[in-house]
């Protein structure tokens, strides 16, 4: 073995061990969270310390256009990417042997490129420990199986299963709901196996083939990977028995959102304790000032919690989405949850991410909300202890172009993002939102075209 081998995970040199390695995958992920990159012949790789790719890439909208750069020139300039051989894991779908590895963007003097969606993360991880902190996530993932659909005009319907009828909703917890498409599951299995990943629990939500993943505890950048890999092997694996899984917040018509829950908690480094909890146990001051700032902050971060335009069909009342930012324990009709834990694993639940919403830039956004409350030092409002869905006192937007409005005017949001990283994303969700709204939709059709 090389020596850039030795660097990688056990993981990855299990799955290389005996063979000969192929080819390798230089990737990073864009501002929608799409895997940008190149692929080489692994004798190609080794033989190269870095690699380029120009820095347009984050300029891209969802649908391949590129939007005005907000700094002026288009210039394309090429960015340089090393590899960060710890996040060298397999690629198990394919028909060679395959290693993907996710790579450190920064520019050609060396400073990292401020608008890379993993470079906004690990900025906003590093605020927390230069105060002493180190953050902890736990991420929950939601996703839907469906139908393959290769025609957008036609609706999305769920997937076939074993017992040859379609995927049922309001099956929360069934078994035999997750034993109708268990295949896929089983190679989901599989490949976070051979990727090295392990999934804390699998189960069935209340959608018709909504399913929900689990992951442990940890350290937000290398979970926020693990999610970056996790939709690709999920969707590879659909597609090995013939339907799809996406991760759009609002698929199907009528069945519920899915989430991407983040629990937070803090851990003193000095002391390795978690600083939501006092020395008998109780809560602390900061677990308060924490709730507080999410209470205060995320209506300027909900355009990175729900990045498209399909992100808010899901925040509508009585269909398991928060549409509020009440805090209570265990209470999950409210935005900010309080799990039943113990107090070395006191914790905050965030509620209104959508699964749609780039891992990297999600965690941030949730992260900055937390820090801004520990340094701000407020309490929150009265814990909620009945129906949180009835709460009117949120000013949460519930439209792309005001989500926008409000991170851009929010200074303290700017400040632990980065001025550059938000004038870039305003720049692209704008492009993407002025485009759909050019499309006319079959409701308007309907309802519009002989009425009014």
């Amino acid at each position: 073995m090389s020596d850039w081998t030795q660097k990688v995970p056990q993981a990855a040199r299990d799955y290389m061990a005996g063979r000969r390695l192929d080819e390798v995958e230089c990737i990073v992920a864009d501002i929608a969270g799409v895997a940008r990159g190149k692929a080489m012949p692994a004798s190609k790789f080794v033989r190269q310390e870095k690699f380029y790719l120009p820095n347009s890439i984050f300029l891209q909208t969802i649908t391949g256009e590129w939007a005005d750069n907000p700094a002026g020139a288009f210039t394309e300039p090429d960015m340089i990417l090393t590899p960060d051989f710890s996040t060298a894991t397999a690629a198990p779908w394919t028909a060679d042997w395959t290693l993907q590895v996710i790579h450190d963007a920064h520019d050609q003097q060396g400073n990292p490129i401020p608008i890379a969606p993993r470079n906004v993360l690990k900025r906003v991880v590093k605020l927390y420990r230069d105060k002493g902190w180190r953050p902890v996530v736990a991420p929950e993932m939601e996703f839907f199986l469906v139908a393959r659909n290769v025609d957008p005009n036609q609706p999305i319907i769920p997937p076939m299963g074993r017992t040859g009828r379609r995927a049922a909703a309001k099956q929360a917890y069934s078994m035999s709901a997750v034993d109708e498409y268990g295949k896929v599951i089983d190679d989901i299995y599989d490949f976070a196996e051979a990727q090295g990943f392990e999934i804390d629990g699998i189960l069935q939500e209340g959608g018709a083939g909504q399913v929900e993943i689990n992951l442990n505890h940890g350290d937000p950048v290398a979970l926020a990977d693990e999610i970056f890999y996790f939709k690709r092997l999920i969707r590879e694996a659909a597609l090995r028995h013939d339907c799809f899984a996406t991760f759009m917040a609002k698929p199907i018509e009528g069945e519920p959102g899915s989430a991407m829950h983040m629990h937070h908690s803090v851990i003193d480094m000095a002391t390795g304790h978690n600083i939501f909890s006092d020395e008998q146990g109780r809560e602390t001051p900061a677990f308060l000032h924490f709730i507080a700032g999410m209470q205060k902050h995320l209506p300027a971060a909900v355009a990175l919690l729900a990045p498209y335009v399909n992100s808010y069909r899901r925040y509508v009342p009585d269909f398991a989405a928060p549409i509020n930012l009440e805090w209570g324990r265990d209470n999950r009709t409210t935005g900010l949850r309080v799990p039943i834990s113990g107090p070395e694993s006191r914790r905050i639940e965030n509620r209104l991410a959508g699964m749609d919403c780039n891992p990297y830039l999600g965690i941030a956004a949730s992260l900055a909300c937390g820090y801004l409350g520990l340094l701000e030092a407020e309490n929150p409002r009265a814990e909620c202890l009945g129906d949180a869905y009835m709460s009117s006192q949120d000013q949460l937007p519930y439209n792309m172009g005001d989500a926008l409005d409000l991170m851009v005017e929010s200074e303290p949001m700017r400040g632990v993002l980065g001025e550059e990283f938000v004038a870039v994303y305003e720049a692209v969700k704008r492009n993407e939102y002025k485009e759909f709204l050019q499309v006319i939709s079959p409701w308007e059709r309907e309802h519009l075209l002989l009425n009014v």
